[in-house]
């Protein structure tokens, strides 16, 4: 991934973007200059995939016009299982095919070809909708272990002086652990309370996975192992660094 480009914002940060279908704008594909931004993209083809990708996605793209499953189902199955925004892309440039597409969950919906200024902003405002509301980021706090520093209204994590750049979800996994020290956390509670998975009992090993990819990545941004610890065949807790 690139740095920040300068044509255009970047107000929610950096984010997991899943991309279902060719949700091209006018000059094709807009991943490249997603990931110019600083954003990480995966792209899928079919509904199939999309439902299969979305539990990794901190946004998800979604082309209505999909091969094998009809997106408006997709986005619907997607919705029923998480509050992860959805940006909906139609071809058919139609009032009824937006409506359709936001009342199947999307939160926005974008006629093809677009403006890749466009989507950039409606990525923002997507995002902002779904950020803690100032009455709840007074209740959010500045967690510290050791070295590690966790502000929650800020969003921004120091480990022992050095700023720590995080998605999305890893922040959110951290802050959880942070906030939860004194337990071990089963990757069924991170999958339920991060990822927002309604039937956790049901852990398959793709949920599984996603959950051990993120702690993984949190180990290697923080530079130590020690500060998120594995209790075999429990799950996880914070810990004070030095592996």
């Amino acid at each position: 991934m690139c740095g920040l480009s300068n044509d255009y914002g970047n107000e929610g940060g950096t984010m997991h973007i899943v991309m279902a279908g060719t949700a091209t704008d006018g000059s094709g594909s807009p991943v490249t200059r997603l990931e110019r931004l600083g954003h990480s993209v995966t792209c899928v083809t079919t509904g199939a995939a999309a439902l299969e990708a979305h539990q990794d996605a901190e946004l998800i793209l979604l082309d209505l016009d999909l091969p094998d499953i009809d997106g408006l189902e997709v986005c619907r199955r997607i919705r029923a299982l998480t509050r992860t925004p959805v940006i909906a892309f139609t071809d058919s440039g139609t009032e009824l095919d937006r409506v359709l597409g936001l009342r199947a969950g999307a939160d926005d919906c974008l006629d093809k070809p677009y403006e890749f200024r466009e989507l950039v902003a409606r990525i923002d405002a997507v995002t902002r909708r779904t950020r803690p509301r100032e009455t709840d980021r007074e209740s959010l706090t500045v967690v510290s272990i050791g070295g590690l520093s966790i502000d929650a209204a800020s969003r921004e994590v120091m480990v022992r002086g050095r700023p720590v750049d995080l998605t999305r979800k890893e922040f959110d996994l951290l802050y959880y652990l942070a906030r939860h020290s004194e337990k071990v956390v089963s990757r069924q509670r991170l999958m339920t309370e991060i990822w927002e998975d309604p039937r956790p009992q049901e852990l398959g090993p793709r949920a599984s996975r996603t959950v051990d990819t993120h702690v993984s990545s949190l180990r290697s941004k923080l530079g130590d192992r020690g500060w998120i610890r594995t209790v075999r065949g429990v799950g996880f807790r914070v810990g004070h660094g030095c592996s």
